[in-house]
């Protein structure tokens, strides 16, 4: 698929793929605003929040913030992986995440290994840990209440370590329930991301298309017509425009245009089956 791509449209990557390099992916004002202030928050620790509906772009956030933050010579930015996981299991990846060899049946020696890692990383190295976590709403709360007591020291006047949050609602729900009520009230960063307008939608657009090589891939109105019947998800734009694309590759054709469009996704008999599953597939 990429070779036929460059073949036919000179793109380097396909625009609307997962896998667009993270140094190309389309930064919002918001979004880099965040950048900053997270930035300058993983020197002191804490706790950071990005809270969003599906398909509004939590994920591709998190990836731009581990591509920044891990470019800052005085932090160390780890992923957990695997959020659903018991306190075993958490303190199994997160001892591998940073370098320490953990018992997890044992959890106060856990406990005091991370801390004790963390500290003398930040003492020797001057180097502060980040860890940031993907579809955090599945965490167990009594997971995020042990992030929580790993995190400070000292009655809570040292923070040793910054950590960065990333899920839905349900996500913002949990942490105003009675036991993480103590991690909102530690969010010092937010971002906030709600669907998008059409304009913005096109901006993304043109973003990825100019990146990838070919700005005049899709005629305007095209692009004009898939940011109407996005809903104002990124992701259900996306999953649409890489549809088109590959049907126009099969084709060979020379230009996307709305008639491409129609073919595909008009809002009549078979084509409005296809538009509802591609949103419904887009959405899960």
């Amino acid at each position: 698929m990429r070779r036929k791509l460059q073949a036919l449209y000179g793109l380097k990557w396909d625009p609307f793929s997962p896998e667009v390099p993270e140094e190309e992916l389309w930064v919002t004002p918001q979004l880099e605003h965040f950048g900053r202030r997270l930035e300058q928050q993983a020197r002191e620790g804490g706790f950071a929040l990005i809270a969003g509906d599906p398909g509004t772009g939590k994920s591709v956030s998190l990836r731009w913030l581990a591509h920044r933050l891990g470019g800052v010579p005085d932090l160390s930015v780890a992923v957990l992986e695997r959020p659903q996981s018991r306190l075993a299991d958490f303190y199994r990846e997160l001892g591998e995440r940073f370098g320490v060899l953990l018992v997890p049946h044992n959890r106060w020696a856990g406990f005091k290994a991370l801390r004790e890692r963390w500290q003398a990383h930040v003492a020797s190295t001057l180097c502060r840990p980040v860890l940031l976590i993907d579809e955090a709403q599945e965490m167990r709360p009594e997971v995020l209440g042990e992030l929580r007591l790993l995190a400070s020291t000292q009655f809570d006047s040292r923070i040793l370590l910054t950590v960065v949050l990333a899920g839905d609602g349900r996500l913002v729900e949990l942490l105003r329930t009675p036991p993480l009520l103590p991690i909102g009230s530690r969010l010092r960063a937010r971002l906030n991301l709600d669907y998008a307008g059409a304009p913005e939608l096109g901006e993304f657009v043109r973003h990825q298309l100019s990146q990838a090589g070919n700005p005049d891939l899709m005629t305007p109105a095209l692009i004009t017509t898939l940011c109407e019947h996005s809903a104002g998800n990124h992701r259900i734009l996306c999953t649409m425009a890489r549809e088109l694309l590959a049907a126009a590759v099969e084709r060979e054709l020379s230009c996307l245009d709305e008639q491409l469009f129609l073919e595909f996704f008009a809002p009549s008999g078979r084509s409005r089956q296809r538009l509802g599953s591609v949103r419904q597939r887009s959405a899960s």
